[in-house]
C-alpha cells in the first residue's frame, strides 16, 4: 500500500486519532445541516400556521434532539468513546442524580414550557398584563423558548421570564396575537 492509500484509510478509521477527529467534523457539519433545515421549514411554515408559539418551540426541540442524535451516533462509531459509554452505564443511576438535583431549575423551565406550549394560555403576538419587578407591566409575548417566554414591554425593553414562573403566576391576557384565533372559542360574556 502507498503512502497515500495509508493516509487514506487513517483519514476515515475511527480508531486513529485523525480518523476521529475527520469523523467528528464529519458528524458536527452534519449536525448543523440539519439544525438549518429545521430552522428553514420552520420559516417557511410559520405564515401557514396560526399557533407559531408551538412552532418556536418545536424547532427548539428538534435542534437539540439534533445535536443529541449525531453526538451518539457519533460515539458509537469511535470506539474508545463506546467504551467510555459503556464504562459510564455502570455509574448511570449516580450521575442522573446528581444532573437531576443540579439541573431541577433548567429541567422545571423545560416542563413549564411544554406545558405551556400544549395549554397555549399565551402565544407569539399575545398582549399580556404580569407582576414583575418594575411593578405592574403590559407588554407583548415575543417568543417562547425552552426555558424562558421573552416578552417586550411599552418601552420596548426586553423582559425575560423563565418558564416555570411564567406557569406558576397570574397572567391577564389583554388581547390575542393578529391572524390567530382562539383554539378553544371562548364564550362571549354576560352583561
Amino acid at each position: 500500500m502507498d503512502k497515500f492509500g495509508a493516509l487514506r484509510t487513517e483519514l476515515v478509521d475511527p480508531n486513529t486519532i485523525i480518523g476521529a477527529f475527520v469523523w467528528a467534523l464529519v458528524f458536527t457539519g452534519a449536525a448543523i445541516i440539519m439544525t438549518a433545515t429545521i430552522r428553514r421549514t420552520a420559516r417557511r411554515l410559520e405564515p401557514h400556521l396560526s399557533d407559531r408559539t408551538g412552532l418556536h418551540f418545536v424547532t427548539a426541540l428538534a435542534q437539540l434532539a439534533a445535536y443529541l442524535v449525531t453526538f451518539v451516533l457519533y460515539a458509537h462509531l469511535v470506539p474508545e468513546l463506546r467504551a467510555l459509554g459503556t464504562a459510564l452505564l455502570a455509574g448511570v443511576s449516580v450521575v442522573s442524580i446528581i444532573v437531576g438535583l443540579a439541573a431541577q431549575n433548567t429541567l422545571g423551565n423545560l416542563v413549564a414550557g411544554i406545558s405551556l406550549v400544549l395549554y397555549r394560555p399565551i402565544r407569539v403576538g399575545d398582549k399580556v398584563q404580569i407582576n414583575s419587578p418594575k411593578g405592574l407591566i403590559t407588554a407583548t409575548v415575543e417568543n417562547v423558548s425552552l426555558g424562558y417566554t421573552v416578552l417586550r414591554d411599552a418601552d420596548e425593553e426586553e423582559v425575560i421570564v423563565p418558564n416555570s414562573v411564567m406557569v406558576s403566576i397570574v397572567v391577564i391576557r389583554l388581547g390575542s396575537a393578529p391572524g390567530t384565533s382562539d383554539l378553544d372559542e371562548r364564550p362571549a360574556r354576560r352583561r
